[in-house]
């Protein structure tokens, strides 16, 4: 019964396997974001993600003529197994996780913002602020910008769940969503106006009837004032409630909103979870439409890879051999991997030279990347420096987080002025960056690639060339490589290349060791990891590398006991036996110079980190930071935890990068692979963040795991905290307001602010603070007017203390969005269906043919059949100076539903459905009661698609639908869309009540959609 995917009902059967570990909480201003046990914004996003997810994968399997197993429980992990993208665990988790911070962030920042809420009848300025949204989100997704449309997906969603918890349209009986949130072109009608008295006061602290008969009569819409500062609100209106809410002590008293249990209104905090569930599920659908299957899938992290090819490629004269190394290694990965679960999920390319870089170039089709890479050509040179950090910049802001990124070039940076920003996006995106640099032999750029005489001499010496140093210290702060070759010996180094392009790819150590000394490392090796692989960098380093049986192999052995060791410039790269590699490894290194080690394999057990600031008044929240953490006392971390239910985290430290000072923190697991980390001090020297934990995967015994961040972090005296306005079009200008604070000396600090768009920006050069003081201060942005709409921007703010002791930086992901004025969706009418199917329905087809319009609209811009097997064909026609599009419809009657999907020039989405299920002529068996309720809920739902402005009349429909099927006195299905269960839905239906026909029932009715709470 896949038709429930995505509604209410589902919803309260996967509330266990989402739902965090109960934890008290005192009065709240929404659905809680932490500290709660009733229903989180957390849980109602994930399950409305989760729910639409499956379904699309289930469809998109369908058309592909696979099957699809609808996963129970419904997890971060399972559905991606179940949409056949086990390997894209980790992106999928990590995107869930981004829009539940999103979502929370609205409770942090704008927790006193009624439109945010839909607090005090706020509803037109929340509509707009979701349609609005919405419409950045599909603009973004044309440009494939896909974080920053997560990032207002998260925000809106917030807004849209806290409608049915603080208006009342639960008590108004509604069970499903109210569509004209997400639609601006239906009306908002029926509100009660700011003199319509709405509430009484509670009596005896019971709440349960505090809304007047008469809004109940009329079904006009209300909902709570709120103010935490002044008891004041119009005369008779309804307050929020709660302990903060100083309104609810003005008469009438008391509130109304079911953001928890313990609410005023806490009786129905479940009801209004539920329909959140719907409305979040049918805002999802709405996105989907707009931008299709594959798209949809690709927004949520569903890919079958999660990693990506990165490259960023000096293109002057000098640099052919270079290039031609890059077309190779790019070939080989391409093919090698297409189809496999290492195909990269997306392709991206910046080239750089001097005096210009870029564009970027994103892509997710494999051939017309080769096919760009193998179009580039060398041009220019003659002067050494290049404009490398312009092109890294781009890099960084355009790869999806957590990314591996390639830089080849022979040549020192000339935009060394970039060097803090660069390290500001390394240390928010926590991308690793790899430099080769085919410099080792030269202080001086050649012009061309002629003269190649020098490259084949050999290299011994391995000394660093004093150019690179600025390569070394990005390289090292990100956890990635500067690999000094000659262009000779380049191709034997590209390996790590192939390695990092896998998926599912794992950290267990890293370290960097400057000033250098012997040191032993112990790497702890779990069972869930495979494709063991040891980097070192270093001027002649000897190491000696011994396995959990005792097994050794040195530097001098290429080929030993452990496995093969490849020598290039100075790379190591040893590549481990894949057998017997659980257990303790040891690995001493000899150095008189410095080096880095680094230690990955591919694991399914990984984890996330933010640095996240948690404030509990007047509600529970939390905002992930975008900057680094501060220097003086506490600090906390939300950790997540990739690998399924059986992966627990026992210890979360700070370690020192380049020493041995660690600093451990305390967990507080929060349920659903989250832990909230608290440590009473950060270091004061660069750190990473080291966890263990254990894992009962492949054993009923714990199994140790350890896992390591790459990228290096810092802390800081330093405090920076942005607002920024909602709306930025194209020929406009952008103000972002900052607040700069200091805990430490003050004085004249440094200003910068630098966007990867290279638009006009205006701000002070400097601020001047007292000790422990603070400063208010502008940062302005203009867009060009010709800016394309959904362009994203990332605005780096950078504040350094006089000396440069000290410094710290905000990013910030801003959305240029043109207004839309087209917001009527294109319509759809069918014409006529002639549907003559036998018994044996392959021996007959049906036929469709409907008229698409889009009126005076922007045109429609794409048909997409969703469901069918069908051949569609359409014709362009214009009546009356609108052109209609005449669309014929032929399938099998094997194939008993159409839908059609129309998306106009501005992402506005209209549908066409129909289904000849009811039109086959019955066969000798009579089906079920359950396949009849099945096939009429199908018919009703599909119905509901079409008139979503008509649901009090669908509603109804449904009624007598139930009536008609149900028999009085037996058990009722139950749920939000049955009107024979009680107000409480607990009656539901079970295999017990359909025992005689169990075999059909668990056909009907997957597992996943049975609970045995009633009878």
């Amino acid at each position: 019964m896949q038709l429930w995917i995505g509604l209410a009902e589902v919803s309260q059967g996967i509330w266990t396997w989402v739902d965090g570990t109960p934890l008290n909480e005192r009065g709240t201003l929404a659905f809680s974001v932490l500290f709660t046990s009733s229903q989180k914004h957390q849980d109602i996003t994930t399950i409305a993600i989760l729910q639409k997810t499956a379904e699309v994968c289930k469809e998109q399997g369908r058309r592909a003529g696979r099957d699809f197993v609808m996963p129970f429980p419904l997890t971060v992990d399972s559905v991606p197994e179940a949409c056949a993208a086990s390997e894209s665990k980790k992106s999928f988790r990590t995107v869930v996780k981004n829009i539940k911070d999103s979502n929370a962030l609205v409770d942090f920042w704008h927790v006193f913002d009624e439109e945010y809420h839909f607090d005090s009848e706020a509803f037109l300025k929340g509509r707009d602020l979701i349609t609005r949204g919405v419409a950045t989100i599909k603009a973004n997704l044309r440009r494939k910008n896909y974080e920053p449309a997560r990032d207002k997906l998260g925000e809106i969603l917030h807004t849209l769940q806290d409608f049915y918890s603080h208006s009342n349209w639960i008590e108004l009986g509604n069970k499903f969503p109210y569509s004209n949130l997400i639609r601006p072109d239906l009306p908002m009608d029926n509100i009660a106006d700011r003199n319509t008295p709405t509430c009484r006061s509670c009596s005896g602290g019971n709440c349960d009837n505090n809304i007047l008969e008469s809004i109940i009569r009329e079904k006009k819409l209300t909902s709570g004032y709120f103010e935490v500062s002044s008891p004041e609100k119009p005369n008779g209106k309804c307050s929020h409630g709660g302990f903060y809410d100083k309104t609810s002590e003005t008469e009438p008293t008391g509130g109304i909103n079911k953001d928890t249990f313990d609410s005023d209104h806490g009786k129905l905090h479940l009801q209004a979870a539920d329909v959140a569930t719907a409305a979040t599920a049918e805002l999802l659908e709405d996105i989907r439409g707009a931008v299709g299957d594959s798209e949809f899938l690709r927004f949520m992290g569903i890919t079958q890879s999660s990693s990506v090819l990165c490259f960023v490629i000096d293109t002057t004269g000098s640099m052919g051999n270079d290039i031609d190394e890059v077309k190779r290694v790019t070939s080989f990965i391409i093919d090698s991997k297409r189809g496999t679960t290492d195909e990269p999920s997306a392709y991206i390319f910046v080239p750089f030279n001097d005096p210009s870089f870029g564009p970027l170039m994103k892509t997710t089709d494999p051939d017309e990347f080769k096919a760009q890479i193998n179009a580039l050509s060398v041009f220019g040179g003659g002067d050494e420096p290049e404009m490398c950090l312009s092109g890294l910049q781009l890099a960084l802001t355009g790869a999806p987080l957590e990314s591996e990124i390639f830089v080849f070039t022979d040549a020192s940076a000339k935009d060394t002025e970039l060097r803090s920003t660069v390290l500001a996006l390394i240390e928010s995106t926590k991308s690793r960056v790899n430099f080769f640099l085919t410099n080792a032999l030269f202080s001086r750029r050649r012009r061309s690639s002629d003269g190649e005489q020098h490259q084949s001499q050999r290299f011994t010496s391995r000394l660093s060339n004093s150019l690179n140093q600025l390569y070394q210290d990005l390289s090292e702060a990100s956890g990635g490589q500067a690999i000094e070759v000659t262009k000779a010996t380049l191709p034997q180094a590209t390996s790590i290349i192939v390695d990092t392009s896998s998926s599912a790819l794992v950290t267990l150590l890293q370290a960097v060791r400057n000033p250098a000394k012997a040191e032993n490392f112990s790497v702890l090796v779990d069972t869930s990891v495979k494709n063991l692989t040891v980097y070192i960098t270093g001027n002649s380093p000897s190491f000696t590398i011994i396995s959990p049986s005792g097994i050794s192999q040195d530097d001098t052995e290429s080929n030993g006991g452990l496995g093969e060791i490849q020598t290039v410039g100075n790379f190591y790269r040893v590549q481990l036996n894949s057998q017997n590699q659980t257990g303790l490894w040891q690995i001493s290194i000899d150095s008189a110079q410095p080096f880095t080690i680094k230690v990955t394999g591919q694991s399914v057990i990984d984890v996330q980190f933010n640095f996240v600031e948690i404030i509990e008044e007047p509600a529970p929240a939390y905002a992930v930071l975008d900057s680094r953490p501060k220097a003086d006392g506490n600090a906390t971390l939300l950790v997540t935890v990739t690998g399924g239910e059986s992966v627990k985290l026992t210890e979360v430290a700070l370690v020192e990068a380049s020493g041995s000072g660690v600093v451990n923190g305390t967990l507080q697991d929060v349920g659903g692979g989250d832990y909230l980390v608290t440590v009473t001090s950060v270091p004061a020297e660069k750190f990473v963040v080291r966890v263990r934990g254990e894992s009962t995967l492949s054993r009923s015994t714990p199994n140790i795991f350890q896992r390591q961040s790459s990228t290096q972090l810092s802390a800081s005296n330093i405090s920076i905290t942005t607002q920024v306005s909602d709306t930025w079009e194209p020929g406009t200008t952008l103000s972002v307001g900052f607040t700069v604070s200091t805990s430490g000396s003050g004085g004249n600090l440094i200003i910068r602010a630098r966007n990867d768009r290279e638009f006009v920006t205006t701000l002070p050069e400097s601020l001047t603070l007292d000790s422990a003081g603070s400063a208010n201060s502008t940062v302005t942005l203009t867009a060009p007017s010709d800016t394309p709409s959904g362009t994203d921007v990332t605005l780096t703010i950078e504040v350094d203390t006089p000396g440069a002791s000290d410094s710290n930086f905000a990013v910030l992901r801003l959305s240029v969005v043109a207004t839309v004025t087209d917001i009527t969706p294109p319509v759809c009418e069918i014409v006529s269906v002639n549907a003559n199917c036998s018994s044996n329905c392959s021996l007959s087809t049906w036929e469709l043919s409907a008229n698409l319009t889009d009126g005076n609209g922007t045109g429609i811009q794409s048909l997409t059949v969703r469901q069918g097997n069908g051949n569609l064909t359409t014709t362009i026609v214009a009546d009356g100076g609108i052109n209609v599009t005449l669309a014929s419809y032929v399938a099998s009657c094997c194939s008993e539903d159409f839908e059609l999907v129309a998306v106009d020039e501005v992402d506005n989405v209209g549908t066409c459905f129909r289904s000849i299920r009811t039109t086959i002529a019955p066969s000798t068996s009579t089906p079920s009661p359950l396949f009849a309720f099945t096939t009429a809920l199908e018919d009703w739902m599909s119905t509901m698609r079409m008139q979503r402005s008509q649901e009090r009349t669908v509603e109804g429909l449904k009624v007598e639908i139930l009536h008609v099927l149900i028999d009085p006195g037996k058990c009722s299905y139950g749920g939000a869309f049955d009107r024979t269960s009680p107000a409480e839905p607990t009656a539901m239906l079970t295999r017990k009540v359909l025992a005689s026909d169990s075999q059909q029932q668990q056909k009907l009715l997957p597992q996943s959609y049975v609970r045995t709470s009633g009878e």
